[in-house]
């Protein structure tokens, strides 16, 4: 495989617009465009596989998840009173994801392969969580041929440095078989810290820290993330400096040109769209 196309998309829900309300539609508009420019670019590379990073699945204390189950599903729903719900349900690149699991463990990587249901079939079905779900109802919309999926969860609790070499191992995993494509798509909404009305109230850092990433893209200059000191990003309070993490591991081994496609605060959090070519 090839890992021909990479990607930073936000995961708040209501950037679908079935989940939508009348003030949402309007006020997540910005991010919506970019999240269809981007879901496009993935279908024009026709990937067979698709790589998603994301910080709500399984959160396995000082380890990086990684999904071996057949398949994952999952379920949106507006609110709980609503009957307005989307779908999503993809099969699964097991031999991706263990090969993955493999390599990951021989350069003494804390990893753990997780399954859910049966050993294999229609009930080997991981529970997708949100930060898988969204991007990928973009995407899949738009990919006239659905790739495989492999699902990844990364550590908050290990060194940036070990989910930074867990993206190499996907790049050059992806590298191994170059007649097949593969897209990397980090799911991550930025800092959480924007609004004192917000679960996390207000704290300067937000703005400073969405700054610093849009800074970094840029300027193709993602892997400076790296640098951001611990107290700065609890007190902005990101989901997404880890799977952007991955993605500069990634990057550090396939040469990508990146694009700011969206950024916007609509409520709380910062929501970003980038994209990352093949140079």
């Amino acid at each position: 495989m090839t890992l021909s196309y990479a990607c930073i998309a936000p995961h708040g829900g209501e950037v679908i617009p079935e989940l939508a309300t009348e003030t949402t539609l309007r006020t997540f508009q910005k991010t919506r465009e970019g999240m269809i420019k981007l879901a496009n670019e993935v279908a024009a590379v026709k990937p067979s596989t698709i790589v998603i990073a994301t910080p709500h699945g399984l959160r396995l204390w000082k380890n990086i998840g990684i999904v071996t189950s057949e398949n994952s599903s999952g379920r949106l729903q507006l609110s709980r009173r609503s009957k307005r719900a989307v779908h999503v349900r993809v099969k699964c690149n097991q031999e991706f994801a263990k090969e993955l699991l493999d390599n990951a463990r021989k350069r003494k990587l804390p990893v753990v392969g997780a399954n859910y249901g049966s050993a294999e079939g229609a009930t080997s079905d991981m529970p997708m969580d949100w930060g898988t779900f969204v991007p990928l109802w973009f995407i899949l919309k738009r990919c006239r041929r659905k790739p495989d999926v492999v699902i990844v969860t990364p550590s908050r609790e290990i060194p940036l440095s070990k989910n930074y070499g867990f993206g190499q191992i996907i790049a050059e995993l992806a590298g191994e078989k170059s007649k097949e494509k593969t897209v990397f798509v980090a799911s991550a909404d930025q800092a959480h810290a924007h609004k004192k009305s917000g679960p996390y109230g207000f704290n300067k850092a937000a703005a400073e820290y969405d700054q610093f990433v849009i800074d970094a893209i840029r300027n193709d200059r993602i892997g400076s993330i790296m640098n951001l000191q611990g107290k700065f990003v609890e007190d902005a309070k990101p989901d997404s400096l880890w799977q952007m993490t991955m993605l500069a591991g990634a990057l550090s081994k396939v040469r990508m040109r990146a694009e700011l496609f969206s950024h916007q605060v609509p409520t709380y959090y910062g929501m970003m769209c980038a994209g990352f070519r093949r140079r």
